[in-house]
């Protein structure tokens, strides 16, 4: 197997932005007028999850659906671990001098049906998003990149979203189940408007990747089951 120079860069930045958007990003839902759009609500992690997709679009174009299949596994072991150690670490008896428990809760004490839903969401919309641009990679002839990128995502999205609100907060009381709805449409579109803006940065890293790796892989022969970790050899 052909050993690669930025590989692992690119999944120790695609692992730190999802734990990021996990641990970060929960614990608050914003709310921002736009002119011409009007008032958007949304939960802050979405500022994380569209550069997540980014670089599995990155991933996948260079590197291969197999290798990017292998960087969304350590991604969802990077989030299961977390969401672990932050039970743990919320669960732990404070000291009586330390008064800032309550807040603590409330930033890390992700309750379990969000961390499984997030987990789920994010496992079945990065499948989807790669599988996507890998085919559409070999319908295009590699050609209109943008069309990859920006078409794996609505796909990859649309799962991601409407899996995880329902999944995490209907019912629960911490959304209304009537505001859902409008939370999903927002996240979805602005996670779609940041792969769309970083679309000019996505063709310079990918170009550079290429270059710099000597490789540029078509799925025409992969294996597309997710729970196959083996990589594919170069082709």
């Amino acid at each position: 197997m052909k050993t690669y120079r930025y590989y692992d860069l690119v999944m120790v930045a695609f692992v730190t932005i999802l734990i990021c958007a996990n641990l970060i990003g929960p614990a608050k839902i914003a709310q921002v007028d736009w002119p011409l759009v009007g008032t958007l609500t949304f939960g802050a992690g979405v500022l994380f999850f569209p550069l997540s997709y980014v670089f599995g679009d990155i991933l996948t174009e260079v590197y291969g659906y197999s290798r990017a299949r292998r960087v969304i596994w350590a991604g969802f072991a990077g989030l299961a671990f977390a969401a672990f150690m932050a039970s743990v670490v919320v669960a732990l008896p404070p000291a009586p001098f330390w008064k800032h428990q309550a807040a603590y809760e409330v930033a890390f004490g992700t309750a379990w049906r969000i961390a499984a839903a997030s987990m789920f969401a994010y496992f079945c919309g990065e499948f989807v998003n790669s599988y996507v641009l890998a085919r559409m990679k070999i319908l295009t002839a590699g050609r209109w990149l943008w069309t990859r990128t920006i078409g794996s995502t609505i796909f990859g999205e649309a799962v991601d979203s409407a899996l995880f609100y329902p999944l995490a907060f209907y019912g629960a009381g911490i959304i209304p189940d009537d505001k859902l709805p409008t939370v999903m449409l927002a996240q979805f579109l602005t996670k779609v408007g940041v792969e769309v803006v970083f679309t000019p940065l996505t063709y310079r890293i990918v170009a550079f990747l290429k270059r710099a790796e000597n490789e540029d892989y078509y799925d025409r022969a992969t294996n597309f089951n997710p729970f196959a970790l083996k990589a594919e050899p170069r082709n």
